[in-house]
């Protein structure tokens, strides 16, 4: 399906240089940034403590937020944890603070913020703390849990490891269905998109997240795909336009994908902004990630995959072996751009 077709080819890579002197520049400044202010890592990968509570309504998450945050705990993390009622709670290391006293702390202050007491109960399963105001109890302590930082360093590697997998996984692919030269180019404009996003996390010293974490990962299959497209079109106009030079036909390749890049990007574009939008404080981070990595993607397919698989040398032999016997040397508009 198109919207649009273009009949001029747009020359791309005439301004290749340009716009990959400001790609390098701006992955050297996420680089700089990583090195010297590094990530703000959530309690997932630093360790911190797990609070689950219950509220006899649906909960008000801001208000849960400023009566936690009044404690002065750092940064805390309050979103919903399966129904309305259900609040999940994330605090940092405290330093020597004893697990119960930071629950008991953290319980206290939401209790007084619903305007009632805490009261100690016995119960078969032993002694348990219950915010009662009046009869009712507008909250109710499921359960506490904390993580240590050997937890966080295992996700870290696993993470990472998770990364090496993908991109190593991505070049075999590109290599087995291309050539090699375009294999390096994704994965060049892949690493870039990945560096780029984690630049700015570490400028805006955003938490970074096992849901940040995740987009990560989705943006390299994402953005890759958009090259694999690319690609393809490439291989087809190598074939079918022989008078062509090389950058006359990735120009070619990317102009006639124009169309399509637009529908595809802009529909995923309009889902991932809804959630940046409505999906509150628990999906923020997360939809940031894919915006800044949908954008920086769709722009490296097209000035960093494309003019580096250029630069490499990919030539007509490499991807069209049997042009002569796609290509009917009498056919007079063989080799003609349509």
């Amino acid at each position: 399906m198109e919207f649009f077709r273009i009949k001029r080819d747009i020359p791309f890579m005439r301004h290749a240089l340009v716009f990959n002197a400001i790609s390098f520049l701006t992955f050297a400044a996420a680089v700089f940034f990583l090195f010297t202010r590094g990530l703000h890592l959530s309690i997932e990968f630093t360790g911190g403590s797990l609070i689950e509570v219950q509220y006899a309504q649906s909960a008000d998450l801001n208000k849960t937020r400023a009566a936690v945050e009044s404690l002065g705990l750092g940064e805390v993390q309050v979103q919903n944890f399966g129904t309305s009622r259900d609040v999940l709670i994330r605090l940092p290391l405290r330093g020597k603070m004893k697990q119960t006293e930071l629950v008991a702390k953290v319980y206290g202050a939401l209790c007084q913020a619903e305007k009632g007491q805490v009261q100690v109960q016995d119960t078969d399963k032993g002694p348990i703390q219950v915010c009662a105001a009046g009869e009712a109890r507008p909250v109710t302590l499921q359960r506490s849990e904390f993580v240590g930082p050997q937890v966080g360093d295992e996700l870290a590697r696993d993470g990472a490891l998770a990364l090496g997998v993908t991109v190593l996984g991505i070049m075999v692919y590109l290599a087995f269905r291309f050539e090699w030269k375009f294999s390096v180019a994704a994965i060049i404009a892949n690493l870039h998109d990945v560096v780029i996003i984690l630049g700015f996390f570490a400028f805006f010293q955003w938490e970074f997240s096992l849901s940040v974490l995740a987009a990560v990962l989705a943006v390299l299959g994402y953005s890759v795909n958009e090259s694999v497209v690319i690609f393809d079109r490439i291989r087809e106009a190598f074939r079918k336009y022989r008078k062509l030079t090389t950058s006359e036909v990735i120009d070619h390749a990317i102009t006639s994908t124009m169309s399509r890049t637009m529908i595809t990007h802009g529909c995923t574009e309009m889902m991932v902004l809804a959630m940046l939008v409505f999906g509150g404080p628990t999906l923020h981070y997360f939809a940031l990630a894919l915006t800044i990595g949908i954008l920086f993607g769709i722009y490296s397919s097209v000035f960093v995959a494309a003019a580096i698989a250029m630069w490499l040398g990919v030539t007509r032999e490499d991807l069209a072996k049997s042009a002569k016997k796609d290509v009917d040397p009498n056919d007079p508009h063989a080799g003609a751009v349509v």
